[in-house]
């Protein structure tokens, strides 16, 4: 299937985890895709793979946290490839962890910064680009973590994610009516490095597996695969909307 041929994509975010997956599926479906993240390293090697399997892609090297870097990204889509259709908006930050009264300022901002600012900036940039063609579909990651479940010692994370929703909300009702679909996309625990990083004993990993319905945590891939339900035409009734794709995260007690 080439569901996403002529489309151009940004993906942020996407030198590892749920950003690589989608980017790689994207391309794979036919998109052609600028790929963003701090750590360029990964960026050339992703594109070099997409790329060995026929696939278009260019990567920019930044930070989210800067609005160069969000002009940036959409110059090369519309420079490279013509314009933009496509933006999953998915790099993020825990922030600083631990009990909420210990948090610094710092802390706070750096996940305020990196989860809701740095999509305000991406929008600001990716819209117009996107109303240029007509339309087009605008993801954010947010998290089932301050939206349907409170977990202590998360606060910055919770918050800073939690108004990535509103702010979903309050574009797809001010854009709509021009053809922009606008949702936040809502994973359960995925298998990355970051997550790895948080939870590095066996004993820390199984017991996030067991918080979910499906007892386990998901691949990034099948993160990618909901990332592509929200950016495909399969979705184009589907605006303003938290997508929870979390393995039963939300509603399981047992």
């Amino acid at each position: 299937m080439n569901e996403l041929a002529g489309k151009v994509a940004i993906v942020t975010g996407a030198s590892s985890g749920i950003g690589r997956a989608s980017a790689l599926l994207f391309a794979r479906r036919g998109a052609s895709v600028v790929v963003g993240a701090r750590r360029r390293s990964g960026l050339d090697t992703l594109v070099d793979e997409i790329r060995a399997q026929g696939g278009k892609a260019i990567a920019v090297g930044g930070d989210v946290r800067e609005e160069a870097f969000a002009r940036a990204l959409v110059d090369h889509a519309q420079e490279h490839f013509g314009g933009l259709d496509i933006a999953f908006n998915n790099a993020g930050s825990m922030g600083q962890l631990g009990p909420t009264l210990d948090v610094t300022l710092a802390g706070w901002q750096e996940a305020v910064d990196t989860n809701l600012t740095a999509a305000f900036l991406g929008a600001k940039h990716q819209i117009p680009a996107m109303l240029a063609r007509g339309g087009g579909s605008l993801i954010f990651t947010s998290t089932f973590v301050g939206y349907t479940a409170g977990i202590p010692g998360a606060a910055a994370y919770a918050a800073s994610k939690s108004g990535l929703i509103g702010f979903t909300q309050a574009l797809a009702a001010e854009f709509g009516a021009q053809g922009l679909r606008v949702n936040a996309l809502l994973p359960g625990g995925t298998d990355t490095p970051l997550a790895r990083e948080m939870n590095p004993t066996p004993e820390a990993w199984a017991g996030v597996a067991a918080m979910h319905a499906l007892k386990r945590v998901a691949q990034p891939e099948e993160i990618a695969e909901a990332a592509l339900f929200l950016a495909g035409s399969a979705s184009s009734f589907m605006t303003g909307t938290a997508m929870l794709v979390d393995g039963g995260v939300s509603i399981n007690r047992g």
